[in-house]
């Protein structure tokens, strides 16, 4: 899935890349493409590129796509669409972009560059080699497309080669959270509820109970970064609270996602005079949150549990 055209956010570069994808897998893929006859030395032009995009988080991979999709004029949510190709449910920074692969595309590869990317393969990284050939046809163009390296009869051997270090990927994957879990409010219990939900039900509650966003946050010392939004006043309409908190989020200079808060009628706090919402962005933090704010106010007869109905 390409997410970005000539890609060059980052510091103290006006480096480009060709084109910034992520597979199925959520991995980046750097894919750089070559008009020489030879490929010049774009192995080791992408092997900067992948180091330098390494660190991309989740939310930066959304921007960059979000910047395509503007640039396409295309209508689209650039989050959820990265959701759906990645088949997952919310973001899990933890996840994304464990590895880099590249894509190396050209006319022809020289001699040196195809021994390098045999060789930078052997020792673990994910390198291939396209060639594009072509072809005038009448009016139109046809192009051959070859895969070179890896070669069909080579692709078992360094399958084997990288098995080793897919494993701990694996490893890592296997260990992401998908619990659900029980919320016991009064003696009565939401069973099987997302960790997102669990979070939700529990604030809601306590707000109503009479404790504001600001006493939670400033009690809780494992704090989430900007875990609620507010407007002053009062906001009754759903229609008329997103116009006015997406009109003073710009003018703060951060955009508001919608999908991102819980804003609806029924889930929106009323508290000291402003309207809040609170975000449903948590990962992996959100049990080490709500478990603070339940010790942070022990009288209020909430509990929370991992369910026995995953």
């Amino acid at each position: 899935m390409v997410i970005a055209e000539e890609f060059g956010e980052w510091d103290e570069s006006r480096r480009r890349i060709d084109l910034l994808a992520i597979d199925t897998e959520a991995n980046l893929v750097v894919i750089e493409l070559k008009r020489t006859e030879d490929g010049g030395h774009m192995d080791l032009q992408a092997i900067r590129y992948a180091a330098m995009v390494s660190t991309m988080t989740f939310q930066q991979a959304v921007e960059a796509y979000r910047c395509h999709l503007d640039s396409q004029q295309r209508d689209e949510d650039p989050e959820a669409a990265i959701l759906l190709h990645l088949g997952w449910d919310e973001p899990d920074e933890e996840a994304f972009a464990q590895d880099v692969r590249i894509v190396l595309a050209s006319a022809q590869f020289s001699r040196e560059l195809t021994t390098a990317v045999l060789w930078l393969n052997e020792r673990g990284l994910d390198v291939r080699c396209v060639r594009l050939i072509p072809y005038a046809d009448g009016d139109g163009v046809l192009l051959d497309v070859q895969h070179l390296i890896p070669l069909p009869e080579a692709a078992d051997y360094q399958e084997r080669v990288r098995e080793k270090a897919q494993r701990k990927r694996e490893s890592r994957r296997s260990s992401r959270d998908y619990a659900k879990y029980d919320v016991t409010i009064d003696g009565a219990t939401l069973t099987a509820l997302a960790k997102r939900e669990a979070v939700f039900r529990v604030v809601k509650h306590l707000c109503a109970q009479g404790v504001s966003p600001d006493d939670i946050c400033g009690r809780v010392t494992r704090r989430k970064a900007n875990a609620f939004r507010s407007v002053e006043g009062t906001v009754n309409d759903e229609s008329e609270f997103l116009a006015r908190i997406v009109a003073e989020e710009r003018d703060l200079g951060r955009k508001f996602d919608p999908s991102r808060w819980y804003v609806g009628d029924e889930e929106r706090i009323e508290a000291d005079g402003r309207t809040y919402v609170l975000t449903n962005q948590w990962g992996g933090r959100a049990l080490e949150w709500i478990e603070q704010v339940l010790a942070a106010f022990p009288s209020y007869k909430v509990s929370i549990q991992r369910s026995d109905l995953e």
